[in-house]
C-alpha cells in the first residue's frame, strides 16, 4: 500500500477500501492476500460492492460523502468491463483510487500497481507451445508474475488535488505527466 501526502483524506490506520464484486470467483483469494497484508500492517480493511454498473455511482458517491481517502480497484466484472466509466466516476468524487493495471492509469486513472500484462501474455504463449508440444496442461506449473509495475498519472492527480510525494515517484516504473 502506498501513503499518499494528503493524510486529511486517509487516515493511516486504515487501509483504502476495496472495491469489489462479491459474487465474482476470484475475489475471495485476492481478499484473503489483501487481508493478509493489511493485518501485518495493523491496517482494516473495508470493501464497496459492486455487482453492476448501475452500482457504480452509488458506490462512489458513498464513499466520497465518507470521506475515504483512497480506493483500491479489485479485477472482477462488472468493475473491469466498465474502466473509463470507473476512472470517470473516481474523478467526478475526486477520489484517488489504485487500479489492478496499467490500461486505468493510460486512460486516465490515479495509478495502477499490478502485474505486467505483456510479460504474462508472454507467459501464455510459452505454455501453449508447451501444450501443442505433448505437455498435459495439468502437470504445468503455476507461474505468477515476476513483474509487479508502479504506474502513476500525475495528470489525474492534479486533477483531484493531490500531490504525490517524490520518494513515491521515485519508486513509480513510469510516471504519465
Amino acid at each position: 500500500m502506498v501513503s499518499l501526502s494528503n493524510s486529511k483524506r486517509f487516515p493511516y490506520n486504515s487501509a483504502p477500501p476495496i472495491v469489489k464484486n462479491p459474487t465474482s470467483s476470484g475475489i475471495r483469494q485476492n481478499l484473503e492476500a489483501t487481508q493478509t497484508a493489511a493485518q501485518s500492517l495493523r491496517l482494516q480493511i473495508q470493501s464497496l460492492e459492486i455487482q453492476n454498473p448501475e452500482d457504480i455511482e452509488p458506490a462512489f458517491e458513498t464513499a466520497a460523502r465518507a470521506k475515504i481517502g483512497a480506493l483500491l480497484i479489485t479485477q472482477s466484472p462488472p468493475i473491469t468491463t466498465v474502466p473509463k466509466r470507473i476512472v470517470e466516476v473516481a474523478a467526478k468524487q475526486r477520489l484517488p483510487v489504485i487500479y489492478p493495471q496499467a490500461q486505468w492509469p493510460d486512460m486516465g486513472g490515479l495509478m495502477s500497481y499490478g502485474a505486467n500484462v505483456e510479460e504474462s501474455y508472454r507467459y501464455l504463449a510459452s505454455y501453449v507451445d508447451k501444450i501443442f508440444k505433448g505437455s498435459k496442461p495439468a502437470e504445468l506449473p503455476i507461474e505468477r508474475s515476476r513483474k509487479l509495475e508502479l504506474i502513476i498519472n500525475l495528470k489525474a492527480a492534479k486533477q483531484i488535488g493531490l500531490t504525490i510525494p517524490p520518494n513515491v515517484l521515485a519508486r513509480a516504473d513510469r510516471v504519465i505527466r
